[in-house]
């Protein structure tokens, strides 16, 4: 830990961290990361190009699954330069600059995901309670709607962020926790007051992953309260079957968070690799299992994918 004596508010630089102990195999571990990473964005990039060339998935649902992955095509963009320059390049250093756009793109990429699985939520709840007026409420340009809001929600709570930290004094050279900035791990490196700082991220998780993940679990009592009420036991199957895709990656978004979490205030310093690993995973694998959770649970996804590849075939022959 670098002293505040030689604090600046010039251009402080940031160092990287990676696996404490594990320096030695940098390349080794970049492998599966990278691996992971070109998946995440092959399969994100087949699902978008897809749902935006076939008009047979010009459906609410699938018009957020192309948002979902968007943001995670923004996520992999924000994350995977500093994990290259890390584990492949071994370039440890990052300017404040680099850092804090990272830091907001990292953030804003994450409340768009988060927003986004709140309005399939939402469009599971109406399907399942209201499916006589589905079309109506959940229209093309209601859609668009909610998804400029998501966006627009997502910058303006992450605008701020950057712009306080300009204000902070920094040691002339900080470590950080992780192989990437964020909002969190800025502000405990700083050595000014931070009272601000925190109270902004703060309320900016609030309105974010705090309110979404509250309305989501409401949206699916109330779909279980729904889907109870139904008398024949198919029909109950049936309408909880078309929730099992957005609730896996519900649960593949936040539970990895909520490992962090307890992990950073239980045994982070007993295992600083193990919470390193999490910290990567947790944004690792949401891009990554996505797709995959969605080819395997939706035959208009699958059946779109086969299509694309035969057509691809023929123009090849």
């Amino acid at each position: 830990m670098f002293s505040c004596n030689t604090s600046t508010s010039g251009c402080p630089t940031f160092l990287l961290t990676g696996f404490p102990g594990l320096e030695a195999f940098h390349h080794w571990v970049s492998i599966p990361i990278n691996l992971i990473c070109t998946v995440s964005l092959l399969g994100n990039g087949i699902i978008l190009f897809l749902i935006c060339t076939d008009p047979t998935l010009h459906e609410p649902m699938y018009i957020f699954l192309s948002m979902l992955a968007a943001s995670d095509l923004g996520l992999c963009a924000s994350t995977f330069p500093t994990m290259v320059w890390l584990f492949w390049l071994g370039t440890r250093e990052l300017p404040f600059d680099l850092c804090a756009a990272q830091m907001f793109f990292i953030h804003a990429f994450t409340y768009v995901e988060s927003g986004v699985l709140l309005a399939m939520a939402f469009d599971r709840c109406v399907a399942i309670r209201d499916p006589l007026h589905y079309a109506t409420i959940l229209t093309h340009s209601a859609t668009a709607k909610v998804g400029g809001a998501i966006l627009v929600r997502a910058v303006l709570l992450n605008l701020p962020g950057p712009l306080l930290l300009r204000r902070l004094l920094f040691p002339q050279v900080s470590v950080l926790s992780h192989c990437y900035c964020l909002h969190c791990d800025l502000v405990g490196l700083a050595c000014s007051d931070t009272q601000i700082n925190s109270l902004v991220g703060l309320v900016s998780i609030l309105l974010s992953l705090g309110l979404d993940s509250s309305l989501i679990l409401l949206s699916y009592a109330l779909i279980l309260w729904t889907v109870l009420s139904i008398a024949s036991p198919g029909e109950r199957l049936k309408a909880l079957n078309t929730c099992v895709s957005h609730l896996c990656i519900v649960l593949i978004f936040y539970l990895p968070k909520l490992g962090l979490s307890v992990l950073h205030r239980v045994e982070k310093h007993s295992y600083p690799a193990l919470a390193v690993l999490m910290a990567n995973l947790h944004f690792l694998v949401p891009p990554f299992m996505n797709p995959i959770v969605y080819c395997i649970k939706s035959k208009q996804i699958r059946q779109g994918i086969l299509k694309w590849f035969q057509q691809k075939r023929v123009d090849t022959s």
